[in-house]
């Protein structure tokens, strides 16, 4: 049956044209925090040379931790742990949180469920014209239990476990948009 022959045929050609598509395209992708690259632009030098500055916060006191954890990761994530390049930009960081009550027992009116928040809003300076290059807002937002009332050390251990939580998902979000910037220029 030629017909049969033809399709068979065909579609082992289609088959052969997305493989060498995808062959070809290999080459052009590259990890965005790889050690080697295609192009020679290195974005994790690049994110190692941001120099991210004490961040600014309105916070009460027993609050300000977040501000200093939030940055000890950052640092963290865009250098690797080792040291930090030659700065060649400078992240300026600001932040505020919330807290809101989801789901409230009826009988006791106290809360079962809470909605943890911290709002950042940030901007990338480069350092040698002292221009600004990227600004812009993320938000991070966790929930947490809390137990009850018998258990008062447990609902002020969910909330520190919700803030670390919300810190690490902002970092996250401020190290993807890093890297967006220096693989763009947007």
């Amino acid at each position: 049956m030629w017909w049969r022959e033809t399709s068979g045929r065909r579609r082992a050609a289609a088959i052969a044209g997305v493989i060498a598509a995808g062959l070809a395209n290999a080459g052009c992708f590259q990890p965005v925090y790889g050690d080697r690259t295609v192009t020679g632009s290195n974005i994790r030098d690049a994110i190692a040379g941001v120099d991210v500055v004490p961040v600014a916060t309105t916070l009460p006191a027993f609050e300000q931790r977040l501000a200093i954890e939030l940055r000890d990761k950052l640092l963290f994530v865009t250098t690797g742990g080792g040291g930090a390049l030659p700065p060649t930009h400078r992240l300026v960081i600001r932040i505020s949180t919330k807290r809101d009550q989801v789901i409230v027992d009826t009988r006791t009116a106290r809360s079962e469920l809470e909605n943890y928040g911290i709002n950042a809003t940030y901007q990338l300076i480069e350092i040698g014209p002292n221009k600004t290059v990227v600004s812009g807002s993320t938000f991070a937002r966790v929930s947490y239990d809390v137990p009850g009332q018998e258990q008062r050390f447990a609902r002020q251990r969910g909330l520190r476990d919700a803030e670390n939580r919300a810190v690490g998902v902002l970092v996250e979000h401020l190290r993807t948009r890093l890297a967006s910037y220096f693989v763009a220029k947007t």
